[in-house]
């Protein structure tokens, strides 16, 4: 692991509860896609957050830190980063990176800010290899949750083999995609997930219903499941 100290070189709010902020770390780094880093506070306290960016991105990395009056322990970090322009941290940490050597079809799942997980999976596996079939879901709450799925949309353009499965809890007037969670969507969408690469970032909760369903109702098969990231968001 490494230690360390980066420039806070922008931070926009997103939507009123999501911030991206972009960090410049003062000497070189490198991570694996879907690894996070660690936001020190103190020797103690070490707050763990996904990066949004890609191992190619070698000159920032990227967070989307969902943090409101609800979220104290994410908001005390983004107090910090707001005040002092500058940030800590401990990388990269965590199992659940891009097995880039497979060329099994990828299912990538997310809940709210978990976006920052997969999104760097996503395009560091669309860089790797642009013909891979693809799925992404994503959910929230209300659309305004899916806060880059314009991002997302552009990207399936480009690439006729990504499928983007948006789903909202409240359905909208005018909403025409799915509604409910974005487990319900995937069980809907396979008859079976045993040939499938499945990344996940969401709740503990949600990581594990997914484990137990995707695996006893579908096939899927342990080793090709990964979700260590989902508690860190």
């Amino acid at each position: 692991m490494t230690t360390l100290s980066c420039k806070v070189t922008s931070v926009e709010a997103i939507t009123d509860t999501v911030y991206r902020v972009r960090l410049l770390p003062a000497a070189p780094f490198s991570f694996r896609a879907g690894q996070y880093l660690m936001a020190v506070m103190d020797e103690r306290d070490k707050r763990p957050f996904s990066m949004a960016s890609t191992p190619m991105d070698r000159d920032f990395i990227e967070l989307h830190i969902g943090a409101s009056e609800l979220n104290l322990y994410a908001m005390a970090v983004m107090d910090r980063i707001l005040k002092e322009r500058e940030l800590t941290v401990d990388m990269p940490h965590g199992e659940a990176w891009l097995r880039e050597e497979s060329e099994r079809p990828l299912i990538l799942i997310a809940g709210g800010t978990g976006f920052s997980y997969t999104r760097s999976i996503l395009l560091t596996a669309l860089a790797r290899n642009p013909e891979r079939e693809i799925a992404i879901y994503w959910g929230g709450r209300e659309l305004k949750h899916l806060y880059e799925l314009g991002e997302l949309e552009a990207l399936s353009v480009e690439h006729p083999n990504l499928k983007v499965i948006p789903v909202v809890e409240q359905k909208e007037e005018g909403w025409r995609g799915r509604t409910g969670t974005v487990l319900s969507a995937v069980l809907q969408d396979y008859g079976s997930l045993a040939d499938y690469d499945i990344y996940i970032a969401g709740r503990f909760e949600m990581a594990k219903i997914a484990r137990e369903r995707f695996c006893n109702e579908r096939g899927a098969q342990m080793e090709q499941l990964f979700s260590d990231a989902f508690a860190f968001i």
